[in-house]
């Protein structure tokens, strides 16, 4: 039982972003937002997001539960299966893909008890990028598991899905915190849940792989940065913060559970002085990305957005 209750403008709309298996970390979030006494009224995801979004918003009472008990069984070859091999092999028939799709498919039948968007409890919306006309696509009727997969087809990983006579793939790829969609959806008040974990900072000239992951958190936070002021501009936005900076696979699984307790422990902080007052940004969603700065001002933030 929370000790008080968070008050927020309703309708509450809960915004899942992408992140593959740093996912994990809205599992924490989720608990620390339980704990506080806030609910969805409804939720809007991206690709893992959306998934975990509707295992919440089938069952807003025990989604939480089961989520916990799914992240905490997940195994790589649950979502990616096979050996560099096998991609390898699967790459070089399909010249699109290196993963089917199939266990990510068997994951949302052993996750969800419905099978349509109108079986939900609370409203979903799950967005999607459609690959002719470069738009976003916003998926909230119909059948569950094909928007499901479209929004979670990550480019060149998995294979694009064909939704209503459009080739989509995931929806990071323009909204990977999809907060416009939520505001669109009639919320009156938005609770991020961000999957970004910051890459530690080293010096030095940087890997392959560091580099990569620095470019994407470069790449994701401007993405976040755009959509932020026009939404906190009418609603309040509660960002809420990352787990400490740590070198994570987004494609592996061994780290789901400290993850999650590390997401649940900052939320819960965080949480636990926050007041909400109208619109604006609360939280700092600036430097979450970028370890080792110093934190960014709400006021900086819009500062750096409109200059």
């Amino acid at each position: 039982m929370a000790d008080r209750t968070l008050q927020l403008p309703r309708p509450i709309g809960f915004v899942l972003g992408g992140g593959a298996s740093l996912g994990a970390v809205q599992v924490g979030m989720l608990r620390a937002l339980a704990d506080q006494g806030v609910q969805p009224d409804s939720v809007t995801g991206t690709s893992v997001g959306a998934l975990n979004g509707a295992v919440l918003a089938a069952d807003p009472r025990h989604g939480l539960d089961r989520l916990t008990a799914m992240w905490g069984q997940l195994q790589r070859s649950d979502v990616f299966p096979g050996n560099v091999l096998s991609l390898a092999w699967r790459l070089g028939r399909s010249r699109t893909h290196v993963v089917e799709a199939t266990g990510l498919g068997s994951l949302v039948g052993r996750s969800l008890d419905v099978d349509a968007f109108e079986e939900l409890a609370i409203p979903l919306a799950v967005v999607a990028v459609d690959l002719g006309s470069g738009r976003e696509v916003r998926l909230e009727s119909g059948p569950l598991l094909p928007a499901l997969l479209a929004s979670a087809a990550i480019p060149g990983l998995f294979p694009s899905v064909t939704v209503g006579g459009r080739r989509l793939v995931d929806g990071g790829v323009t909204a990977n915190v999809p907060v416009g969609h939520a505001l669109a959806g009639g919320a009156r008040s938005l609770v991020v849940l961000d999957t970004t974990v910051p890459a530690p900072v080293t010096p030095g000239e940087p890997t392959v792989a560091s580099l990569l992951a620095r470019v994407n958190q470069i790449q994701l936070r401007a993405q976040l940065l755009a959509s932020l002021p026009p939404v906190a501009s009418r609603v309040p936005v509660v960002c809420l913060p990352a787990p400490g900076p740590r070198r994570v696979s987004p494609l592996g699984f061994d780290d789901s559970a400290v993850l999650i307790q590390d997401a649940f422990e900052q939320a819960r902080s965080f949480l636990a002085d926050l007041q909400v007052d109208g619109p604006g940004i609360y939280g700092d969603p600036f430097t979450r990305y970028l370890a080792g700065e110093a934190n960014a001002t709400t006021a900086g933030l819009a500062t750096a957005v409109t200059a």
